[in-house]
């Protein structure tokens, strides 16, 4: 059962780390560019001095009203209160955030050709006009298309000609004139012509492929409408259900089974809706009133039952809804025991469970009788090398998503017939991958078919999509994203490295270069990538747009800190609560690493971070400044010790559990040394810019913002610190896929203006 991987706090990778696992409940993207090795008289060699300071704007200073804390017998002075504002409406607000983006924009405006050649470049690396690798489901195969100069996709699908055949791992949608027509169900270009933000969260089909249901959110706040159609027609069914999350499945081909958030946008209520009754009749299944945990909903692969999960970080408990019977209710299946975390699958006779606890914290995998939830029985064992991340079931076997020594597994398992006994496993066969570091997610694939779908990436290897067979262990590559312009993985290495942290713990690095054009001598510019929370794992990927840094010499770097999960539950478990401070010193010594392994030196180095791990870019920009030449940190969690003090924030109950209640003494002193905005110092600080979004319900706004005023005030250098605030987006940026590509032309010319290598023909004006 594939559970969500996304913490609340998160955004990895570049702007959003969101797969998109096509129709399911949740969303998870090269020419060579020369690189440009110009004559010194070719280099703007003083770019971030190159306008006079006569000309150069004064910096927004945000006015300070002094704003007292107490606890424990600590004051705190915050001057900066004043910029948080719930309704994203008040007038002195925006009127300050707009400030910032114009400077911003002016302090940018030199290099703006540079930075829209970037942008080109990075576009022009997209087949525009494309198609997912199609999935068979039932008589259709369905895909997503995306279509030269568009900014979103169509929801596709075509008839299978021959639909009495099994799936084949040699199925191939037909096309042509001859072939079945297209059609398409829903077009996220038409739909998002109204509105300045569009992101479809959910596309669920219906199980008789008659209807769909999708969940969309037009401002960037999560907070969902839901509407049914005619597959067919697209002719709307009912009226929609307002105010909803993501969480979103159909329970038979009449009803739909989703959840609502309380106040403080915390997932609380799982509801029934019968198709054209109205949303205030719906049946509530089940209200969580802890606020310390979180309602989650999945469907079984057999499509037979519906699990509704409530979780903390530490706890986790199932419920179960039998599709068929739906106004029976939910059921217990695994019972609330604190500590205890499980995860739950159906096949045949018997519910998979995937179950963590403090004894067996990599997790264990248990069967228990669909009658008899209580007699369980041991099909994997703990192992305390190897940790289980997730399971995926079918018809006559069982997935398994392990990982070992920091690296993702897959291995499959041929189950016995379903009146037979379900005792043991017997073997497993591994499959095997061919870079040395590299990232594997699920994909959806056909409960009753032999054809397993994963999808494969690393960072020198295009997303891919292999389906693979369960008996023969064969697999076909089905679709690898098409990089424009010459790219060829050949070009570049991919290496592992550990660093040494200061308590003696090894940490894994993950690296990629261009090999013809690095020196690996120290005089390298280096980007440096880090997040280490929630358990989270950076396993490493390809993006196209990072070429645009390849190709000009970098070397780009992953520090797999503490607090992730790529070692294992502990490994977590060691970067968190009263062990938070792990995940600043682990980057710090893997920065160090790097630079005495020649790598590159500190007038070179790059650091970047988004969301909790812009708290972690936050972080060593205080404790270690001297070590870095610039840094990016996207819509960070740098407020931590306010924000986790104040129940009526977003997020903040449920993720005691993660960083600590502040409430407590011992917690309130521990997280108040290391919250970067309680941290800024009278020190100097690399060349810094930040991001935010006005309506992102995940990091407030004004986290970012006070960060910056109050660095404003305090740094003692003349370094370049620059905030730009998307007005119409959230925590995931702009939603269009070109749009969102501007971040990214934007923060890889600020590295570049930083290091002074921007060309001079790239730095005039418009």
């Amino acid at each position: 059962m594939h559970r969500p991987l996304f913490p609340r706090r998160l955004c990895i990778g570049g702007i959003l780390y969101l797969p998109l696992l096509l129709f399911s409940t949740s969303t998870r993207i090269v020419a060579a560019y020369p690189k440009i090795s110009p004559s010194p008289s070719r280099l703007l060699t003083a770019t971030m001095s190159s306008q006079s300071h006569s000309q150069l704007p004064s910096p927004p200073l945000a006015k300070k009203v002094k704003h007292e804390m107490e606890l424990f017998g600590d004051i705190r002075v915050d001057n900066y209160y004043w910029l948080r504002d719930d309704s994203r409406k008040n007038p002195e607000v925006i009127s300050y955030l707009q400030q910032e983006n114009a400077y911003t924009e002016a302090m940018m405006s030199g290099t703006k050709n540079f930075e829209d050649e970037i942008f080109a470049e990075i576009r022009g690396r997209i087949k525009e006009d494309d198609i997912s690798a199609p999935l068979r489901k039932g008589p259709y195969y369905y895909y997503s298309r995306t279509l030269e100069g568009k900014e979103y996709v169509q929801y596709c699908r075509r008839p299978v000609l021959n639909r009495d055949a099994p799936p084949s791992l040699h199925d191939t949608m037909p096309t042509g004139p001859d072939a079945p027509p297209e059609h398409v169900i829903l077009d996220e270009n038409v739909k998002a012509q109204e509105h300045d933000f569009y992101n479809i969260g959910a596309f669920k089909v219906s199980p008789n492929q008659k209807l769909v249901a999708y969940a969309e959110d037009t401002k960037g706040d999560e907070i969902y409408t839901v509407y049914v159609i005619d597959a067919e027609t697209r002719a709307p069914v009912g009226k929609p259900l307002v105010g909803v999350t993501s969480y979103l499945q159909w329970a038979g081909n009449e009803a739909l089974v989703y959840i609502t958030m309380d106040e403080i946008l915390r997932p609380d209520k799982a509801w029934l809706h019968k198709l054209g009754s109205d949303q205030s009749n719906d049946l509530c299944l089940y209200h969580e009133k802890d606020d310390m945990f979180s309602l989650d909903l999945q469907a079984s692969e057999s499509e037979k039952f519906l699990f509704i999960a409530s979780e903390s970080k530490l706890t986790r408990f199932v419920f179960y809804l039998e599709v068929s019977k739906p106004e029976d209710g939910l059921r217990v299946l695994t019972p609330r025991v604190n500590g205890v975390d499980t995860s739950v699958s159906h096949r045949g006779n018997h519910f998979f469970i995937q179950r963590r606890s403090d004894e067996f914290f990599n997790s264990e995998l248990l069967a228990c009788p669909v009658d008899d939830t209580s007699a369980t029985t041991v099909l994997i064992p703990h192992r305390a090398s190897v940790k289980i991340q997730d399971i995926q079931l079918f018809s006559d076997h069982l997935v398994v998503y392990e990982r070992e020594n920091g690296l993702p597994k897959i291995t499959t398992y041929r189950l016995p017939a379903v009146e037979e006994p379900l005792i043991s496993l017997q073997g497993g066969q591994a499959v095997q991958f061919i870079d040395p570091v590299y990232s594997v997610d699920s994909s959806e694939s056909q409960f009753s078919s032999t054809v397993l779908r994963f999808s494969y990436s690393s960072l020198r290897t295009p997303p891919s999509v292999y389906d693979y067979d369960l008996n023969t262990g064969e697999s076909v590559l089905k679709k690898i994203e098409t990089v424009l312009g010459g790219f060829d993985a050949s070009n570049y290495v991919t290496e592992r490295k550990w660093a040494t942290a200061t308590d003696g713990t090894h940490i894994p690095i993950s690296i990629v270069y261009r090999k013809n054009l690095v020196k690996l001598d120290g005089s390298d510019p280096m980007l440096l990538y880090g997040y280490g929370s929630y358990e989270i794992c950076v396993d490493p990927d390809f993006k196209a747009s990072r070429l645009s840094l390849l190709d000009r010499g970098f070397i780009f770097a992953i520090a797999h800190i503490r607090g992730g999960g790529e070692m294992g539950r502990q490994w977590y478990e060691n970067g968190k609560f009263l062990k938070k401070k792990n995940t600043f010193t682990d980057f710090i010594a893997c920065a160090e690493f790097l630079i005495e392994q020649k790598y590159c030196s500190k007038e070179k180095l790059c650091i970047e971070g988004r969301s909790a791990g812009g708290l972690l870019i936050g972080a060593v920009l205080n404790m270690r400044p001297d070590l870095f030449k610039a840094a990016f940190a996207g819509v960070p969690f740098v407020d931590v010790l306010t924000t986790m003090l104040d129940p009526t924030i977003p997020l903040t109950t449920s993720e005691w559990e993660e960083w600590g209640d502040p409430r407590k003494e011992e917690f309130y002193f521990y997280m108040k040394s290391y919250s970067p905005v309680d941290n800024v110092k009278a020190q100097n600080y690399p060349n810094i810019l930040i991001t935010a979004g006005l309506h992102d319900s995940r990091v407030m706004y004004s986290e970012p913002a006070k960060f910056v005023a109050k660095l404003r005030d305090m740094k003692t250098d003349d370094n370049l610190l620059l905030f730009k605030c998307e007005l119409g987006a959230g925590h995931f940026s702009k939603s269009g896929r070109f749009e969102r590509l501007q971040e990214d032309a934007l923060t890889y010319t600020f590295i570049l203006k930083a290091l002074n290598v921007i060309p001079i023909s790239g730095s005039a004006k418009n």
